[in-house]
C-alpha cells in the first residue's frame, strides 16, 4: 500500500462547491477507505494498492459520478510531496509575500507554465521536478499577481493546481501519519 496525496482542481471557487466531509465519504465509498480531507481546498491523503496514475483516473471517475462535474486531480505520491517541500527555496511564512507550488500531472504544460511565468518581468520561480513550480507572490495580492492569471488560463486547467506552501506542509505531515499509522 502506497500513500498519496490527491490534490482537487477548481473547487469551492466558481460554482462547484463540495463538502469536505461528503468528498471524503465519496472517496470511501470508491475505494478508498482511509480517505482524509485536509482544509476546505480540495486536498485528500490515502492510501491504495494502486500506482498514483491509476489513482487519479479512479478519482477523477468517482468525483464525477459522485458530484456531476468535470473533475480534475493531481495525485502525488506521499514521498514526493515531502521531497518537493523540502526542495522549495522559498520562505513558508513571511509577511511580505507568499509561496505556492503548482503541481501537474503533465509536465508539458508544466513546462509551458514555466515558460510563461520566465517571461514576466520580476517573476520569481524555481523548479521543483518535473511536477511542480514554486513561485512567489505578493502578500495580498496572489490573484492580481501577472503569474497567477497566466496559471489560471484554461489551457492549464485539466494538468495543474496550485497551493501555498504552508497547506503542502501539512498534506506532507498528514500523508506521513497516514503511511506510519
Amino acid at each position: 500500500m502506497g500513500g498519496y496525496a490527491v490534490f482537487l482542481r477548481g473547487i469551492n471557487v466558481g460554482g462547484i462547491n463540495i463538502r469536505m466531509a461528503d468528498l471524503r465519504d465519496a472517496l470511501k465509498t470508491c475505494g478508498f477507505p482511509d480517505a482524509k480531507t485536509l482544509l476546505a481546498s480540495g486536498n485528500v491523503v490515502l492510501s491504495s494498492s494502486l500506482d498514483a496514475a491509476a489513482v487519479k483516473q479512479e478519482c477523477e471517475k468517482c468525483l464525477r459520478a459522485a458530484f456531476g462535474y468535470e473533475a480534475w486531480v493531481v495525485v502525488l505520491d506521499a514521498v514526493r510531496v515531502a521531497q518537493l517541500v523540502d526542495a522549495c527555496p522559498y520562505p513558508d511564512d513571511d509577511k511580505s509575500t507568499h509561496t505556492y507550488i503548482t503541481i501537474s500531472s503533465d509536465a508539458a504544460v508544466l513546462d509551458e507554465l514555466e515558460a510563461a511565468g520566465s517571461a514576466l518581468e520580476d517573476q520569481e520561480q524555481k523548479r521543483l521536478g518535473p511536477e511542480a513550480l514554486a513561485w512567489l507572490a505578493p502578500a495580498g495580492g496572489t490573484l492580481a499577481s501577472p503569474f497567477s492569471k497566466i496559471s489560471a488560463k484554461t489551457k492549464f486547467k485539466a494538468a495543474t493546481t496550485t497551493r501555498n506552501l504552508r497547506t503542502l506542509l501539512k498534506v506532507r505531515d498528514a500523508a506521513a501519519a497516514l503511511s506510519a499509522g
